[in-house]
């Protein structure tokens, strides 16, 4: 793999499920996907995902044995660093970074 990260790791299933989350979430709940970028720097993924929905996600209890309500926290917990931007047409930027591959304990 690219970043010196074997697809069958921890960090490479959480940087799938991340990316899987961002853009679900957008097309679910932001009405959309307006932009996605995906980076590999600094031994990190850096994802980008654009909808235009103006609302900040959140996470929601699942209601009446609807399945969801997961994702948002999901990202926020996998994710190095999450930030939300607006955007100037009313909509929003989530980027995530994730990195992938822990620090050398020497």
């Amino acid at each position: 793999m690219r970043a010196g990260v074997s697809p069958d790791s921890v960090p490479a299933a959480d940087a799938l499920l991340i990316t899987s989350e961002l853009v679900t979430n957008a097309i679910r709940h932001g009405g959309g996907i307006t932009h996605f970028h995906a980076a590999l720097a600094d031994d990190a993924l850096h994802l980008a995902v654009s909808d235009p929905n103006p609302d900040h996600p959140s996470a929601h209890p699942t209601a009446h044995g609807r399945p969801g309500g997961y994702g948002w926290p999901l990202i926020q917990l996998l994710a190095e660093r999450v930030d939300i931007t607006p955007l100037p047409d009313g909509g929003k930027t989530i980027t995530a970074i994730q990195r992938l591959k822990t620090a050398d304990p020497t």
